[in-house]
């Protein structure tokens, strides 16, 4: 395959990464601030609103494990879990950024990041597997391989 042609996939499957990269940071930031916005609402009220506008069942299993959970969060955990995930949005979006624009630093954030979530992921799976968990596990895999392959291809090249 010629050079240029090799370049032009490689710098497609890096936007690709960047782009999932920013929005997973979009998908975080609203999180965030949804669960702002619950900071100072009667969670109760407002869960079983949503639960009636979307026409949920609210006697589904799923949905009943799911509502004992949030109806036993406490504001400090609330704004705990809003920290965090601007923390994770800034991070994904550092790392978007960063790849959208070729830098090399973030090809190397990326895979550092990503890397160490990986084993936790694993366990995730090995405790209940979900297809989701398994799907995020070997797309963050490939990711993580991918950019392990381009930093080395890139060195050798430079030299």
């Amino acid at each position: 395959m010629p050079r240029k042609k090799r370049l032009r996939e490689s710098d497609r499957i890096l936007t690709l990464i960047a782009v999932m990269k920013l929005v997973k940071a979009a998908l975080l930031i609203a999180l965030g601030i949804g669960a702002l916005r619950l900071l100072h609402r009667d969670l109760v009220d407002t869960v079983m609103h949503w639960i009636d506008v979307l026409r949920v069942d609210p006697d589904n299993r799923y949905v009943h494990r799911l509502l004992e959970r949030i109806f036993n969060i406490t504001p400090r955990q609330l704004k705990a879990l809003s920290i965090g995930t601007f923390f994770y949005a800034a991070l994904f979006a550092v790392e978007g950024i960063g790849l959208w624009m070729r830098k090399r630093w973030a090809e190397y954030v990326t895979v550092i990041t990503t890397s160490l979530f990986i084993p936790l992921e694993i366990y995730e799976i090995f405790h209940h597997v979900t297809l989701t968990r398994v799907v995020v596990t070997v797309v963050n895999l490939l990711i993580v391989w991918y950019l392990i392959l381009r930093l080395r291809t890139e060195r050798r090249t430079a030299h």
